[in-house]
This record gives structure tokens, sequence and C-alpha cells, in this order.
């Protein structure tokens, strides 16, 4: 800290002392009113302990707000007339004010714009050292709440629900620009994280006895880019497209596994992955992701799928040393598909036919189920069946090597990709509801916050909740 900065932070300290004392000076309104609105409500019968808790809220809020002010006004001040980016000192420096929107309500600031001969821009360095930068007028609690609820919500009760618990009314084309923002920081900031993930040199630390869980989904979510332009580009010969799919992908170590008290399986902790951003992103955000969790120090690498190749393409690129396991239950999907294609769905005849084959998979022998379905294929009559019967055979052939559940359940590993259905479940309660449509740009950026969260990364976003690197 220079002379200039030390000088013009104990003045502004002087001064910020001060209009605090001024603030909780006996002779404030405040505290009186504090006392009348609580001796009301006390002595009134039919108000209970929420209306206490209301009625402390609304009298202490302008105080809050206030002394927010105060505060933030003495951190603008004690600001250097210097470039936050190069540090050279500014030129031809005003005053301008500005209105924030906080958590207590709106705050004025007066604050100083320069000119940086280097830059070649107007700067403020107070909306920088405050977090004001590039937002719309909102202080950092209010950007984070925006953030948080449209992230979880639908916008228009993002916003109801910001006024009933805050008291700031922000209507839900504003909230929505915001979240948007605070998004596609989120993006940015995925992107710093990941590309910190690869590894600086071939040096690779020890192996642990570990081993570490990945699965693999999509799943479509409706888009309305280029809406209202289905009639134009259907005359050039294009189909308009309004469904994407959505990668997804959670990892974890297998010791995180557990089982709640009722006996429920629950994952103490994993790590999320979801994007609209292709395949190629996906694999890019997953092998991080991966990486995070101890990909690169465990000793052991298991990828859960179902069938879809991609996947195993996938698997093959970025875990090559890793095992593949098909999920049981899709497995068993495709056998009950030939059952009904022979002997009806949900006959008695079909099931009967099944259960030897149901045999072969739980115990972990797919090459005679293979030789089942060949001797099956070579006794059917019907074209459909033996149709139904060659596709589901050759998909049991090609998968052999991913069928080893009976080494699963003698490992206590997983046999099924429950945790990424669920996940893509999950995100599906919010992006996926009746009548939503959205772009591009609107998903992948709630997609990034959503997967923040859930990282427990939320702190490297809104660094005022305490240490960034937790």
């Amino acid at each position: 800290m220079n002379t200039l900065t030390t000088t013009i932070f104990a003045e502004e300290s002087d001064r910020l002392s001060s209009t605090l004392a001024a603030l909780i000076h006996p002779q404030a309104d405040w505290p009186q009113r504090l006392q009348t609105r609580m001796q009301a409500s006390v002595h009134a019968p039919q108000e209970s302990l929420g209306h206490l808790e209301e009625g402390l809220t609304k009298e202490v809020k302008e105080f809050q707000r206030r002394a927010l002010e105060a505060a933030a006004q003495a951190k603008a001040d004690a600001e250097p007339p210097c470039c936050p980016r190069c540090e050279r000192r500014l030129m031809r420096c005003s005053l301008e004010a500005r209105h924030i929107e906080t958590k207590f309500g709106d705050i004025t600031l007066s604050r100083l714009r320069g000119w940086c001969p280097a830059c070649q821009k107007w700067m403020f360095p107070a909306d920088i050292r405050l977090g004001l930068e590039d937002t719309a007028g909102y202080s950092p609690s209010v950007q984070e709440a925006a953030a948080l609820l449209v992230s979880k919500m639908p916008v228009a009760d993002a916003s109801a629900v910001l006024e009933r618990l805050t008291g700031l009314r922000i209507p839900p084309s504003t909230l929505d620009r915001e979240a948007r923002r605070q998004g596609k920081r989120a993006v940015r900031t995925r992107a710093t994280m990941d590309a910190a993930t690869i590894p600086l040199s071939r040096e690779r630390p020890p192996k642990r006895p570990v081993t570490l869980i990945i699965e693999a989904d999509a799943w479509h979510i409706r888009e309305r880019d280029d809406w209202g332009q289905s009639e134009k580009l259907r005359k050039q010969g294009l189909e308009p497209e309004r469904w994407h799919w959505a990668y997804a992908g959670t990892c974890f170590q297998l010791d995180q596994r557990r089982k709640s008290a009722s006996g429920r399986p629950v994952i103490l902790s994993r790590g999320f992955v979801m994007t609209r951003g292709g395949r190629d992103a996906f694999a890019t955000q997953l092998k991080a992701e991966a990486r995070r969790h101890g990909l690169d120090s465990a000793a052991d690498v298991l990828v859960l799928a179902d069938g879809a190749a991609w996947i195993w393409n996938l698997a093959d690129e970025c875990f090559p040393h890793g095992r593949q396991r098909l999920d049981a239950y899709h497995a068993k999907e495709h056998l009950w598909a030939v059952a009904s294609a022979l002997h009806g769905a949900g006959t008695d005849k079909a099931r009967a036919w099944i259960q030897p084959y149901l045999n072969y998979l739980d115990k972990g022998q797919p090459v005679k189920l293979v030789k089942a379905l060949d001797v099956a294929l070579s006794t059917a009559e019907e074209t459909a069946q033996r149709e139904a019967l060659r596709k589901e055979r050759d998909y049991f052939n090609n998968h052999c090597h991913r069928m080893d559940y009976t080494t699963a359940r003698k490992r206590k590993e997983p046999s099924g990709s429950g945790a990424i259905e669920a996940t893509c479940r999950q995100y599906q309660c919010r992006f996926k509801r009746p009548g939503q449509f959205w772009s591009t740009y609107g998903d992948e950026a709630l997609f990034a916050l959503e997967t923040f969260w859930r990282n427990g990364q939320w702190k490297r976003l809104f660094p005022h909740l305490g240490d960034s690197t937790a």
C-alpha cells in the first residue's frame, strides 16, 4: 500500500467511524421506532413470532441501508485515482454518482471517474473494488440472488420470491438479464478452472488405492433459436430444429457411496458436468471434473453408462485405461424388448421366456447369453421376431466385455448408472418444464450456474461469501 493510499484510507476510516457513530447515536430515530413496533406486537394477542420477525426486519432495514451506504462511500473514497488494470495515474478525473440496488435497498455512491492513457478507456476504480463492474447497478449480493433464484426456478417466480424474501422489486426481464450475465461469467470461470486442471508436465501423482466412478448420459432440451423463422427456413430447404442434446456427467470415488439410516443409497461427495456445448466441450469438462476428483491418482477407473456408442467412444478417448460397464437396467430393458416381440408385452409367456436370460445376465455370463439368443434366432419363424432377435443379439455381443455384474457385486461397485439418470432428471425439473423454450445462450449460462452450485464451487463466483478457494 503506497503513501497516498494509506493517507486516504486513514482519513476515510475516521469519517466512516464518525458516520456509523451518528447512526447508532441515542438521538437517532430508528431505535425508538423499533421499540414502539415491538411493544405494539407484544401487546397484540393475534400476532405471532412471525409478526415480530417482520416488524424487526422492516425497522432495522433502513439502519442497515444507511450503514452500508456510509461504508461503501468510505471504501469508494479510499480508492486512489489510479487505473485498476495497469496502475497508471488517471487523468481528467471527476466525481460521478451511481445508484446501486442492494439487499437493504437503494444506495447512492459518488465515485471517481478518470481516463487511463495507457488502457485508452475511462475507468471507475471504486466500481471494480466494490464488485460493481459490468453489472446493471446491482450489488454482489443481489447479483448472487439473481443467479441462484433464476437457476432454480422460472424467472417470474424468482422475481416474486426475491421480493418476498428481501423486499427488492426487480422486474422479471431485468432479473433474467442479470442472471444470464452471471451465468456467462460462470461459463468463463469454468473454462479457466478446467484449463488449470491440465497437467503441466508428464509427471503423475502416485497412485492411491481408490476407484473413481464416472457416469455419462445425454437428454434433449427444447430451444427456440431462429424463433419465428420456421417458414423462411423451410422455403430454403432447411427444417428448423427445436430439440438439442444436453450432455451430462458425474464422478465420485467408490468409498463415497454410503447408505442412509433407512438403507437408501447415497453418495457423500461427487462432481457434476452439464453442457449444451456439444460432445467435445463435454469431454473437456468431464475430464477436468474427473481430475478434480482424483483421476490422475486413482488406481482404478470405472465408466458406467447405457449402450450409446458416443459415450464409449468418449470413454476410450478420455479414460483409455478405465474399465467400462453397461448399465444393468438398460441391458434388462433390451431383453424385455425381445420377450415382448416373441410372446407379447406383459404376458406370462414373456416372463417365463426371459427368466433364464436374466439369470445369465445376473451371473455375469454374457457369452452364454449371446449363444442362447443365437439358438432362439435360429428357431424364430416370423420375420419381425427374427429382426428383433438379431438386433438385440448384436447389442449384447457388442457389450459382452461390459457386463461384469458378478465382479461388480464382489467389489461392491455400482452395476447401474442410476446416479447420472437421477442427475439428468434433477436438471430437467428446471430446464424441461411444460411450455418452456430456451436459447443456446440462456441454457448454457444457467447450466453453468446450477453446476457451480451442485459442485460446491459457488464461492468461486461470489467471493464475498468467504474463502474463494473452497
